[in-house]
């Protein structure tokens, strides 16, 4: 009787264990959709199952710091949503430099959208800076979501905007505002990137050189 109470009694604990256990699971899934989704739905309307559906198309990735997500001469078969970390978008010139074109921090998406959209090789490089983590969709995956929850086309367009948008206020401001002005602009946009990115990284997206980086940063230290 007593090996009875006790077989019964550790399989109750087991029950309870594996109840937990999944509850654990269910909240950590939670969390690590709750800003992609906030995201999404600032976009468009969604109903709970497209939701759901949407979340259970994306393939979480945690990828470390150093790696090469695309490089230079392959075709981009990705969109990411970062929920953690940093990544460096980058070409290499004629002579031989890194130039960085575009940085990603939580809550935003990185690709090569052209090379993505046209299945053509891309001219450029997405490296990790920091251990990340991400959402994930391909290009066949992209498609199967789009065919069941054709509404999230409009969340994409507005993503492909956006980024347009980043770019053309870019080209503005580095033929118009002085290094000062944009660095104070990149520090309002990146705040957290001065802490998490090489000076000669942030210097290469700015078309300066390190050194002149560092004298404004100076400057603005002794103003402070």
């Amino acid at each position: 009787m007593s090996s009875l109470w006790h077989s019964i009694n550790n399989g109750v604990k087991l029950e309870i264990l594996s109840i937990k256990s999944i509850e654990l699971e269910q909240e950590i899934k939670k969390r690590m959709f709750q800003n992609i989704n906030t995201y999404v739905l600032k976009c468009v309307d969604l109903s709970q199952p497209e939701l759901e559906y949407f979340n259970s198309i994306l393939e979480h990735k945690v990828i470390p710091k150093k790696t090469i997500l695309l490089r230079a001469g392959d075709v981009c078969n990705f969109e990411a949503y970062v929920i953690k970390g940093c990544i460096r978008e980058y070409y290499i010139d004629s002579n031989g430099a890194e130039v960085t074109l575009q940085f990603a921090v939580e809550d935003w998406w990185v690709s090569d959208i052209t090379s993505f959209q046209d299945q053509k090789v891309s001219n450029m490089n997405i490296e990790t800076l920091e251990d990340c983590e991400l959402l994930m969709l391909s290009r066949e995956s992209k498609e199967q979501l789009l065919a069941k929850v054709p509404k999230l086309e409009r969340m994409f367009r507005l993503m492909i905007q956006r980024h347009l948008s980043v770019i053309q206020s870019r080209l503005f401001k580095t033929i118009t505002h002085t290094g000062m002005e944009k660095y104070q602009e990149f520090i309002k946009r990146y705040p957290t990137i001065p802490q998490r990115a090489p000076q000669h990284y942030i210097a290469s997206y700015l078309g300066m050189s390190p050194e002149f980086l560092s004298k404004l940063r100076g400057r603005l230290l002794k103003n402070n």
